[in-house]
């Protein structure tokens, strides 16, 4: 669907159609785990697979000399995160580094995904008419809610399980009843603990969704702009695009940075003992 075709829908129908997911059935909860959007799904992957070629590419072609753009570019990646894992984590880094060039990369090619047009994918199902079976379709993983807390939730499992290898199983439950107020004050300890990993947990998620669906609605609104066949319609989609799409490259690199940062922050909270 297009909002430049004739008879086109609604301005709200139109947002409506672009936010809505190609998901295994009609979601009627505010949470229900039998359904998948199948789209953030498909993309994640997509983009796991590309982020996990670029880096063996880049592997592949590392060599002792004088390196070329493309292993020089690698190696300030690679340096910088490390750097940041060695600040910030106190400890055995041989798989939290590596975890954390794999995290930046992999959010960072989801939410570049946000640069393709809004309607490319409904115009190419337009064209080998398959719509049908594409009602709807996100492209962009970060943009769902439902995958931003999937990582999330990734990140807390290994935050528990660096918890317990640094601090061992004992050592991990005396801190949750002891820390921050001293073993007598144990159940409000507890509860101050498992707020704070849930907090944490949510908060990252929130973060990267909320900004990535930003961008995706500021896209929407200005390709409806443009379908406004006024001069300054179409000057206005023109500028606002642009400015946008530039200022977008910033947020969707920040993020993914803010995004492999606060891992790395909660990581080395993990490998700390209180």
């Amino acid at each position: 669907m297009s909002a430049t075709e004739h008879a086109a829908p609604t301005a709200a129908e139109y947002i409506k159609h672009h936010l809505g997911h190609l998901s295994t059935s009609h979601q009627d909860k505010v949470v229900d785990f039998s359904i998948f959007n199948m789209d953030t799904i498909f993309w994640s992957i997509f983009a796991g697979i590309i982020g996990i070629t670029f880096l063996l590419i880049a592997a592949r072609r590392a060599t002792s000399g004088v390196p070329g753009r493309f292993q020089a570019a690698v190696e300030i990646l690679v340096e910088l995160v490390e750097d940041q894992s060695k600040s910030i984590v106190h400890g055995d880094r041989s798989f939290i580094a590596p975890m954390a060039l794999t995290v930046f990369v992999w959010v960072a090619l989801m939410n570049s995904l946000d640069f393709l047009p809004v309607d490319m994918f409904s115009g190419i199902f337009k064209f080998f008419n398959i719509e049908y079976l594409f009602p709807h379709h996100r492209v962009v993983p970060t943009a769902d809610l439902n995958g931003t807390i999937g990582i999330a939730f990734g990140v807390l499992t290994l935050m528990l399980y660096y918890s317990i290898k640094i601090k061992g199983f004992g050592g991990f439950l005396y801190e949750l009843i002891s820390a921050p107020f001293g073993i007598w004050m144990a159940p409000f300890n507890l509860l101050l603990q498992l707020i704070e990993f849930a907090a944490k947990t949510v908060s990252l998620g929130m973060r990267l969704y909320g900004n990535m669906f930003a961008g995706e609605l500021l896209f929407l609104l200005i390709a409806l702009l443009g379908a406004q066949m006024t001069v300054f319609g179409i000057f206005g989609h023109l500028f606002a695009g642009t400015v946008w799409v530039l200022f977008h490259i910033l947020i969707v690199f920040l993020q993914a940075f803010i995004f492999m940062m606060l891992t790395l922050v909660y990581m080395g909270q993990a490998h700390d003992k209180h």
